[in-house]
């Protein structure tokens, strides 16, 4: 139950003592113990059989994994692919260092059924023998700066095995023009690592529900033809959020749905979170409100993989949809899956049950039978 990423230490500490737990003995060992298919059969060192599954046309062991998020540095993301998450998202990366908001980050929130437009939650420590049912996101898009993260995420590439993808996550920096600019900048410098995948980051929760860039459709649209004017040889995701709107998103959909490979959803939903006195549960301005995670999203994520799935078949397109939100068990996958995901990643659910992809394996290869 020790979650890989600890919610008592802050962002940097995690960043340099991390991972903890079954991630962390993983590191012991010389071979990645789950990079296999069906869990059953494990050949000498972990490896199974061969891929078969396809993700964007690249042969994987399974299209799950991990979104970005959890996964802070090449150490993190060789645990993740040992224990067969075979779709790893490196942490999201900026062209230029920056800061993570102040510990503490990642509190656990009272959240019993699905999460409310307006709704406060009351949120407290996570407990260290209770796996939370949904939690806060609240770091603020830290990146390293650019000399060390790109070594770092040649290393993290490195340590994918056979049928295994890594993602690289970035985003803009900036104003109007040279935010644009800047996520072009950040894609190259995350291409040059050599990453066979490249995600742009669209809906920070941090930029607040009306500012979001995956909302505008006329900027989103500018950040992708830049993205593709300076790397044109790779598979490109974008990370969106929840849109209430099915025209808003449609309107992306039909503008960028021919021009990308895919499109990732969901990010967080945005709560305000108090303590139990009713006062902001996260220090520092406008933490008041924060990203929400976990089983009381899940409904969001569905329905997002529902509109995205029927806008693929309605506007006759190809792009491959990853979904997440609230995937804690096998059954949250294959929900995902009936409603049209190409891929499923889980962040709080993976970060508490680090043995979920074997899990979801297993059942995946029972419904094969």
């Amino acid at each position: 139950m020790q979650p890989f990423l600890d919610p008592s230490l802050s962002y940097e500490d995690n960043y340099a003592n991390g991972p903890f737990g079954s991630f962390a003995s993983a590191l012991e060992l010389p071979l990645p113990p789950g990079g296999g298919g069906c869990p059953e059969g494990a050949g000498e060192g972990g490896m199974r059989d061969e891929p078969r599954e396809r993700f964007l046309g690249i042969p994987v062991h399974s299209t799950f994994g991990i979104p970005a998020g959890p996964l802070l540095n090449s150490r993190f993301v060789a645990a993740a692919f040992a224990h067969g998450f075979d779709l790893c998202v490196y942490k999201t990366v900026r062209s230029a260092a920056r800061a993570s908001h102040p510990w503490p980050n990642t509190l656990a929130v009272e959240c019993d059924g699905d999460l409310a437009p307006d709704q406060t939650l009351i949120a407290h420590a996570c407990e260290k023998n209770r796996v939370p049912r949904s939690i806060t996101n609240s770091f603020g898009v830290p990146s390293q700066s650019p000399d060390v993260w790109q070594a770092d995420m040649l290393a993290a590439l490195r340590s994918a095995q056979h049928g295994q993808v890594l993602i690289g996550s970035f985003q803009g920096s900036g104003e109007g023009v040279a935010q644009i600019a800047d996520y072009a900048r950040a894609a190259r410098l995350v291409a040059e690592t050599g990453v066979p995948v490249l995600e742009a980051n669209l809906s920070c929760p941090n930029e607040g529900k009306k500012g979001l860039l995956c909302f505008d459709t006329e900027k989103a649209n500018a950040i992708v033809d830049a993205i593709r004017k300076e790397v044109a040889d790779r598979p490109l995701l974008l990370k969106l959020a929840y849109f209430e709107d099915t025209s808003a998103l449609q309107a992306l959909v039909r503008a960028l749905g021919g021009k990308v490979e895919g499109f990732c959803a969901i990010n967080t939903l945005s709560a305000r979170v108090v303590d139990a006195n009713g006062q902001p549960a996260l220090p520092g301005a406008g933490r008041d409100i924060s990203g929400i995670c976990g089983a009381t999203i899940r409904w969001a994520g569905l329905l997002m993989t529902q509109k995205l799935a029927a806008l693929r078949a309605d506007n006759n397109m190809r792009f491959a949809i990853v979904s997440n939100g609230g995937v804690l068990t096998p059954a949250d996958d294959k929900e995902y899956r009936d409603a049209g995901a190409d891929a499923v990643m889980s962040a709080t659910g993976a970060m508490w049950n680090t043995q979920l992809a074997q899990q979801i394996k297993k059942e995946r290869c029972h419904d094969l039978k």
